[in-house]
């Protein structure tokens, strides 16, 4: 797969499959997007390094990577929140089934309503957190205002997160599985962190954590 991978970043093809792959994984969660953005980040950062008869036509930047990823997320947790918005009462009703995802409704909203977003970046880092704050964020009616900004911070921090480990995993230990597989580890572990947090953290975390899991 790297080497498939490595291959697409020698054309402008890799941002599309970035693009696409962080944009539909709010839907489905189980797409590797994370390790998909760090393994194109370790190509183009291969690429950046290489001399002579080595260099590509194309090699795909680490800033186009970032902003690429971070665009593609933001739309996609703004396509989830929309289609939750108009989700009406059958939604409502499905939320209100399950006491976690009931609880997480509420602190979220009181965290967007007080500023507290932060909750919003965290999530983004914890599995399925993305998807779920997208989601109650909209069955909960919230204002675009209070939930976009935190959305692109969000996006931004696991893009620049994500191209970083590709980057530097790439220049410590070269395009190998190894320093793919060191990256895959540190977002994992980022991840676990952001889980831990939303559950000890104080009014918001506990909940939400709880509606991610």
């Amino acid at each position: 797969m790297l080497e498939s991978v490595g291959a697409l970043a020698d054309s402008p093809w890799i941002y599309v499959l970035v693009g696409c792959s962080v944009l539909l994984d709010v839907f489905l969660p189980v797409l590797p997007s994370g390790v998909l953005v760090i393994m194109a980040a370790t190509a183009a950062a291969a690429g950046c390094g290489a001399t002579g008869d080595d260099v590509s036509v194309f090699a795909p930047s680490l800033l186009g990577l970032t902003l690429c990823a971070t665009t593609a997320s933001v739309l996609g947790d703004l396509a989830l929140y929309r289609l939750a918005r108009r989700g009406g009462d059958r939604l409502d009703r499905a939320i209100a089934r399950s006491r976690r995802l009931t609880t997480a409704q509420e602190r979220l909203g009181l965290a967007l309503a007080r500023g507290g977003g932060a909750l919003v970046v965290l999530a983004r880092f914890a599995p399925a957190g993305r998807s779920a704050v997208s989601l109650i964020a909209g069955a909960a009616q919230r204002r675009v205002r209070d939930f976009l900004p935190w959305s692109a911070l969000a996006g931004l921090s696991w893009a620049t997160y994500s191209v970083a480990l590709g980057y530097f995993g790439a220049q410590w230990l070269g395009a190998t599985w190894l320093a793919t597989g060191v990256s895959v580890l540190a977002l994992v572990g980022a991840g676990g962190v952001a889980g831990f947090l939303m559950r000890r953290g104080p009014g918001a975390g506990a909940g939400a954590a709880s509606g991610v899991g």
